[in-house]
């Protein structure tokens, strides 16, 4: 499998008594695909995955795999607390077709780096998937995968890359040191970071904004490609408020909020996130417009 370009971790749309509304997530899948991103990713962080239960989580799936029906790759977010949890989603998202894994670092335990590395390839070891790990210590008590395990589990033939999320881009560049460009991809989970992760020699981006601004995040990645490097920096320096801005809400509040401002409703979060105050959702607004994003 050829892990690269721009893919969007995309919420869950709720109706407003918070239950799933999948023609919403049809609809936002639609949408991204419509802007050129080269796959999809569902049960993410910015997905709510910690907010469903398993029979929603195959809803989803289920539904994200059947609506691209082949025409783009679908990852699904499988992380859990205990390794036989994952190992359980994982196998749910194989038998829904779902393309591949992504795995998060337990987020309540604190496991130890060779607990990480059990754990990581218990979970490859259970299915025929590619799978991703997703390091994001901000959200999993600190615990971050040092990039001497992401070595030994590059290692694991279907262990095919990482999203990191870490913010440290010292430890993206020495992720990307210690593992095979060949097999292993390294992408970008710091929206503010995706050009200069991409200077350093990652594959791509898992960008939560690029549900408020796919235009922007694959206009950064295709000029970089194609080696127009002050385009690039401009769409970097357009999404960068657009990254911060979502830091005006609990967890992915903002996003969802952002996308109501732009024509694109997906509903409310799940609870206890609340919605933005007037005076929050006004400096979004303005963020949005700095950015180029509302008429």
């Amino acid at each position: 499998m050829q892990l690269r370009g721009i893919i969007p971790p995309v919420v869950t749309p709720m109706t407003a008594d918070q239950e799933l509304d999948l023609p919403g997530l049809r609809a936002g899948i639609d949408y991204q695909l419509s802007h050129g991103v080269h796959g999809i990713f569902v049960l993410g962080t910015t997905g709510e995955f910690y907010a469903l239960d398993e029979r929603e989580k195959q809803t989803v799936v289920a539904a994200a795999v059947a609506h691209c029906g082949g025409t783009s790759p679908v990852f699904v977010g499988t992380g859990a607390e205990t390794t036989r949890e994952v190992v359980r989603l994982t196998k749910m998202a194989e038998q829904e077709g779902a393309s591949g894994v992504s795995v998060i670092t337990p987020y309540f335990l604190k496991p130890t780096q060779a607990e990480l590395v059990d754990h990581f390839r218990r979970v490859a070891e259970s299915t025929t998937l590619p799978v991703v790990l997703y390091n994001n210590p901000a959200t999993c008590g600190g615990v971050s995968i040092d990039p001497d395990s992401c070595a030994r589990l590059a290692a694991v033939p279907n262990i095919v890359g990482i999203k990191d999320s870490s913010g440290d881009l010292q430890n993206t560049i020495e992720i990307l040191r210690q593992t095979p460009r060949e097999t292993f991809a390294v992408l970008n989970g710091r929206d503010t970071l995706i050009f200069s992760a991409l200077q350093m020699g990652c594959a791509g981006a898992i960008p939560a904004s690029c549900n408020i601004a796919p235009s922007l995040c694959v206009s950064l990645y295709e000029a970089f490609v194609r080696g127009d490097l002050p385009a690039a920096k401009e769409y970097q320096s357009r999404l960068h408020g657009v990254r911060m801005a979502m830091t005006l809400g609990t967890g992915n509040g903002a996003v969802k909020e952002a996308m109501a401002l732009l024509g694109r409703p997906a509903g409310p979060n799940r609870w206890p996130i609340a919605p933005l105050s007037d005076e929050k959702r006004q400096k979004l607004r303005a963020i949005l417009t700095a950015a180029g994003l509302m008429d």
